[in-house]
């Protein structure tokens, strides 16, 4: 073969293999990684094609806007705004060149709201051959401003949370967390202003970031044993008015640990109440004895029917964003007795999010079915066309209609018998159960406090679950009257 024909082969096979190697590269780039870069905060180039396309709206029930986009006069060509500043940071999160969508509906919808998800192809093909913007979704949520705006107010200055849901459907009215953060200083086009922002609430222990309401988890206290009287309810081995024992002190078991009531000069070592009684007195020392003769397991079942044990959605999917969820409510598997007596009464290793406690509350008020918490209402393209509209469904069936009739009854008590001042009116009549949570040692008397209820009792409309942490006092008396102020305003 002549030489100067073996060197142009040669030459042709090694430009056909760097052709080969080129194509599966810019595959790999184009394709397998895509996704992976596009949302590398290091990429700007994607960045600032994301700050070229008008970002959706998000607005509340009533069409008040939470979020919006802006022209800017800078590269960016947009900005994120959110008139209700640190008011809705809970719903909404942020939109950063920092970290682009964090958390809330930013990042659960965040494909909608670019509007580069596949229920807009039209819409971005029409934008293509017309040479316009494409427009991201808008975002209509659940949340009622009135009750945000008075669950905020309530909480200023404290550390905790307020939900407020309509256990009919799962709707989320009222989201409120504190402290929070205001979400137009991330949004902010002066990188080093947005950095030092994020790092500033990204070190503080809780974050800002992460909501009281969704994200961190609380000892709920004698709230629990809604929990437990469920339970009991349903192994069908007590009724409301079973006879229980409820002495002044109870030994838990195995140890020398002495376990007392609140309201001591209620109790003796011989007393029994009804377990509505011991349910409206909150007596620790009845749950703890009931908590450990029913097992853990059957508490277990009825708190994983309730969502203990897995994180719950909220809203969003692994193809719209990053899901919106909450962190994992625990109930201890395979406690020891004297481990499982605290557990029952709130303490110990139970913990919950504030939604969760909400959730309990719920499937009460809608007679032994939880239905779905959800925090949108439905989505809209750039036209107003309905993309898509969020159908109440079926989260559990944690318990019988019958227990949870029986649960409206002694939830009632508890206001009627412990706590009549959260009452609302004479023919409004309100259910309730309290909780006061120890948080450690050394804490001067500071308690975590909660409540969660719902009104009217006969026809549910309204549950609102409340922590205040480290305040003196009890549930009843720091979170209660909070409670009482949104059941009020969501029912006139």
């Amino acid at each position: 073969m002549n030489p100067m024909n073996r060197s142009l082969r040669q030459l042709f096979i090694a430009i056909i293999v760097l052709f080969t190697i080129l194509g599966l590269s810019t595959t790999v780039f184009m394709v397998v990684r895509a996704n992976t870069l596009n949302e590398d905060p290091r990429n700007t180039r994607a960045l600032y094609h994301e700050y070229a396309v008008p970002r959706g709206s998000i607005t509340a029930s009533d069409g008040t806007v939470l979020a919006q986009s802006t022209q800017s006069n800078d590269a960016f060509q947009y900005k994120r705004e959110y008139p209700g500043g640190s008011l809705y940071a809970p719903i909404t999160g942020y939109f950063s060149v920092v970290s682009r969508a964090g958390h809330g509906i930013e990042a659960s919808e965040n494909a909608l709201l670019t509007g580069q998800t596949d229920s807009l192809w039209y819409q971005r093909l029409r934008a293509l051959f017309t040479g316009q913007a494409n427009h991201g979704a808008t975002i209509e949520t659940s949340i009622d401003p009135s009750l945000q705006k008075l669950a905020v107010r309530l909480l200023a200055g404290r550390r905790g949370a307020v939900v407020a849901m309509d256990p009919r459907t799962g709707r989320i009215l009222a989201l409120a967390s504190s402290p929070s953060y205001d979400p137009n200083q991330l949004a902010t086009h002066d990188t080093k202003a947005a950095t030092r922002v994020y790092q500033e609430l990204a070190v503080q222990k809780p974050s800002p970031l992460n909501s009281v309401a969704t994200q961190q988890l609380f000892p709920p206290g004698s709230s629990f044993k809604i929990v437990v009287a469920a339970a009991a309810l349903e192994s069908g081995k007590y009724t409301p008015d079973t006879q229980v024992s409820s002495p002044s002190s109870y030994i838990l078991p195995g140890t020398h640990t002495p376990l007392t009531n609140s309201e001591s000069w209620r109790y003796t070592m011989s007393t029994k109440l009804s377990l509505e009684d011991a349910f409206a007195y909150s007596s620790n020392t009845a749950f703890a004895q009931i908590g450990v003769s029913l097992g853990a397991d059957q508490i277990s079942s009825i708190a994983n029917h309730l969502g203990f044990g897995s994180p719950i959605t909220i809203d969003g999917s692994q193809t719209s964003g990053t899901p919106m969820r909450t962190a994992t409510a625990v109930f201890p598997a395979h406690p020891t007795d004297a481990q499982l007596a605290l557990n029952s009464i709130g303490q110990g290793s139970t913990t919950e999010t504030v939604l969760q406690n909400a959730m309990i509350a719920s499937a009460v008020a809608n007679n032994g079915t939880l239905m779905q918490p959800t925090l949108v209402d439905r989505v809209r393209s750039a036209d107003l066309s309905v993309i898509s509209q969020t159908t109440p469904s079926i989260f559990s069936h944690p318990f019988s209609s019958t227990t949870a009739d029986q649960l409206n009854q002694m939830m009632q008590a508890v206001v009627t018998k412990g706590w009549p001042q959260l009452e609302i009116s004479p023919s409004i009549q309100v259910a309730a159960k309290t909780g006061t949570a120890q948080t450690g040692f050394n804490n001067q008397g500071a308690t975590d406090n909660w409540i969660t209820g719902f009104a009217p009792a006969s026809n549910p409309k309204i549950v609102v679950a409340v922590m205040i942490q480290g305040e003196r006092g009890f549930g009843g008396t720091v979170a209660g009257p909070v409670m009482k102020q949104v059941m009020e305003a969501a029912l006139k």
